[in-house]
């Protein structure tokens, strides 16, 4: 039995942070079913760089698996009491809309509790349901500036780098998962339905929960360096260096075994745990003009051997035939119906007995409409006016034998 086997979800989300969430509970065996548009949601047609696919891009394959898609006009009354009749048998609904637009839709969280009362409800958005910023588009660039993290790794004249994935979305995401998972057990445990509410910057604010200490409980101010390094309050050297042939991550050393590796006396002058805040840029500068006189691999192997922590910077290609990632088992591979083969990162945990699977690929759009309206004792007849009027789209390119896989 999985984890989430017999949960129903709603996943009513658009985009990143929602579909990812929601992929995730489906990952542990929940019954995702994915409502979206007659045309489809939002991340169908935006394929990050312009990897479209046959019929499926491969950013929505990314946040998708493990669903079946409903495609159903809410816009229509007959689109909502589908779906309302739908939320009487899920236990968990989940939606990312900007703060209204659940209301206009008939789908927010006062409505839904009215029809079903234990439903764990789910609201994310990218600055919090109401003050201020209520409207503003959570994006999560945005979302990386405003959170003050970028500040903590500038180097003097340089404009901040902002991770280049999609941190704020993922955090988020991950932060709706343990909500959605406590309100469950707490409902197991009282039988009352909770509403969850999720937004990116709180996200991002509590994950800096170290940095943003120090700064207000410590006093210390972030201060960006002229030299190499990544973090403000973490000591030198720290960073990522370049070589004589390409880059290598340098985290922690001591100062008499970096004066014995390269050696530099010069590195004795400094007391690691005092000067490494202080003269955090002469000590950067040091280690920069000794890694560049040789190789990457040269300095990986004698800076290992000497217990320094440092490592290798992949690209994508590098890290996939790295054999740790290899004997981790990082990327699962699947067949999807329209798209082929596909390699696409794992599970980011395992449980002992549990071993999290891909059993549904991303789903078309309406794929699994006229199973779903079924289910819930749609009749035939009652599918097809639905599908005459334009409420629903039922994909029906596959064959029934595909779409059981």
């Amino acid at each position: 039995m999985k984890v989430l086997e017999g949960v129903r979800v709603l996943d009513m989300s658009i985009a990143m942070a929602g579909p990812f969430a929601a992929q995730k509970l489906g990952d542990l065996g929940a019954e995702v079913i994915k409502v979206e548009p007659v045309g489809g949601e939002w991340h169908r047609h935006k394929a990050g760089g312009g990897a479209r696919g046959n019929a499926v891009n491969a950013s929505f394959l990314s946040l998708n698996r493990n669903k079946r898609s409903l495609s159903v006009d809410l816009k229509s009354e007959e689109g909502r009491a589908v779906v309302h009749r739908l939320a009487v048998t899920a236990d968990i609904f989940l939606q990312n809309y900007r703060p209204g637009v659940a209301e206009r839709l008939g789908v927010d969280h006062q409505t839904l509790r009215a029809i079903k009362p234990d439903l764990i409800y789910v609201s994310m958005s990218g600055y919090g349901e109401t003050g201020p910023y209520a409207t503003r588009p959570g994006q999560d660039l945005l979302l990386q500036a405003m959170s003050g993290a970028l500040a903590s790794g500038l180097r003097t004249g340089e404009s901040p780098r902002p991770a280049p994935f999609y941190l704020a979305d993922a955090f988020s995401a991950y932060s709706a998962v343990e909500g959605t998972l406590a309100a469950f057990l707490l409902r197991e445990r009282t039988g009352e339905g909770q509403h969850v509410e999720v937004n990116m910057l709180d996200s991002l604010i509590a994950a800096q929960m170290q940095e943003l200490t120090i700064a207000m409980v410590g006093r210390v101010p972030q201060t960006p360096s002229d030299q190499i390094h990544a973090h403000s309050y973490i000591r030198a050297p720290y960073g990522v260096f370049p070589t004589a042939d390409g880059h290598l991550a340098v985290s922690y050393a001591e100062m008499p075994v970096l004066a014995d590796v390269f050696g530099d006396e010069r590195f004795r002058h400094f007391d690691a745990e005092r000067d490494g805040f202080i003269h955090r840029d002469d000590i950067s500068a040091l280690v920069s003009e000794h890694l560049l006189s040789n190789t990457s691999e040269h300095w990986l192997e004698v800076l290992s051997a000497a217990g320094v922590w440092v490592g290798p910077v992949y690209d994508y290609a590098q890290m996939r035939a790295d054999p740790q990632v290899s004997h981790n088992g990082s990327f699962v591979e699947y067949t999807h119906p329209t798209e082929g083969d596909v390699v696409t990162p794992g599970f980011a945990f395992r449980l002992s007995g549990q071993p999290q699977a891909v059993h549904r690929p991303a789903p078309l759009n309406g794929q699994h409409t006229e199973e779903i309206l079924h289910e819930i004792g749609l009749s035939a007849e009652q599918i097809d006016q639905l599908d005459a009027a334009g409420v629903i789209h039922r994909d029906q390119t596959l064959s029934a034998e595909t779409l059981s896989r």
